[in-house]
């Protein structure tokens, strides 16, 4: 039986992708590992999925000056020693990583050990620690078609992002209970990142007179954002965050507003999902939503809002515009070759196996 160990944690994003990624794994026999951070977010996630997981030590790698650099740099070394004896432990065949700062000790581990890597990046631009990473892999998988020529060596391969089959078995009926509505009205879902972002939850909320007479609203505000004195209106309902229950809101969902994160656009973009992206400004962020964004728009996904610039009027405005030609966006969606990477991905990995 081939082994593989998986790799990627420190954001949803960075983990949901190897998720996806896992069944068909499994179909294909592979016996299957996962090594992520000590304590992170991605360990609960994995061992729901009932894979084995370790945990190494790693350290958050910066772009500014920070002290904690130099302790920091300690960390990876010593995530990399750990890394480094647990694959030769296991011995796999291949490691597949899916980015964020505990992918870096993981891919060097792997490389001191001569098992062939293979990374996948979100952004158009690849991120510090894909950049580390990318010497150490034997290909380099990329989201965006504009990312390729950022990877060196010739190693970039278009093939998308893998995306979790459960997302496509949501009950309508399920979605409608959940926040009695009766049906009656398209379904707008607004989604400000895990954390909520305080200028969308505000705008939408001062326009909720004017989208309700023809929309239900269905917001995921982030933590700590309930309007409590909202809780009342028929057509508006908050969650601060959803899990098993996201396929079902997107089952009854006719047109999202959303930042532009990789993993999130990506799966609207195979759901088929008209959208209006505000994307993180380079104040928040290093760009790359707002390179995300440009791109999905160029190909005919969705509409972009610069939320500097962004007023309620043009808010109001735009979603309109997308609803209203919906159908547009949704048949440009249907002729993508990006919108589910897992069999390009599987191949790859598959390649590299032998």
């Amino acid at each position: 039986m081939k082994k593989i160990v998986l790799t990627g944690g420190g954001t949803a994003g960075h983990v949901t992708p190897n998720i996806a990624l896992i069944p068909y794994l499994q179909k294909e026999g592979y016996e299957i590992y996962y090594i992520g951070s000590k304590g992170g977010m991605e360990e609960e996630l994995v061992k729901n999925c009932g894979v084995k997981y370790y945990g190494v030590s790693s350290g958050k790698l910066r772009r500014y000056i920070d002290k904690k650099n130099i302790s920091d740099i300690f960390k990876v070394i010593k995530g990399i020693m750990e890394a480094k004896r647990l694959i030769k432990k296991i011995k796999p065949n291949v490691v597949f990583s899916k980015g964020g700062f505990v992918a870096v000790p993981v891919v060097v581990g792997a490389a001191l050990n001569k098992i062939p890597v293979i990374s996948h990046e979100s952004d158009i631009t690849p991120g510090l620690a894909n950049k580390l990473a990318m010497p150490f892999s034997k290909a380099v998988c990329t989201t965006f078609p504009e990312a390729v020529k950022h990877i060196k060596d010739n190693k970039g391969i278009f093939t998308g992002t893998p995306i979790r089959d459960s997302l496509f078995n949501g009950n309508r009926e399920k979605g409608l209970s959940l926040c009695s509505f009766s049906g009656n009205k398209p379904v707008l879902l607004i989604m400000g990142g895990s954390q909520g972002s305080v200028k969308i939850n505000t705008s939408i909320r001062e326009l909720l007179n004017k989208l309700t007479p023809k929309y239900d609203i269905i917001h995921l505000c982030g933590k700590g954002n309930l309007d409590k004195s909202l809780l009342d209106n028929k057509s508006y309902k908050q969650f601060e965050y959803v899990s098993d229950e996201l396929k079902d809101i997107f089952a009854i969902t006719d047109m999202v507003i959303s930042r532009a994160g990789s993993n999130a656009i990506c799966e609207f973009l195979a759901l088929k999902k008209p959208m209006l992206l505000i994307p993180l400004g380079k104040n928040a962020s290093r760009g790359d939503q707002i390179l995300n964004a440009n791109s999905f728009k160029s190909q005919g996904f969705a509409e972009v809002l610069d939320e500097d610039k962004m007023t309620k009027g043009s808010l109001f405005d735009t979603i309109n515009k997308v609803f209203d030609n919906k159908n547009e966006y949704i048949k440009n969606m249907e002729n993508s070759k990006a919108s589910n990477g897992i069999n390009s991905v599987l191949e790859i990995i598959k390649a590299a196996s032998k």
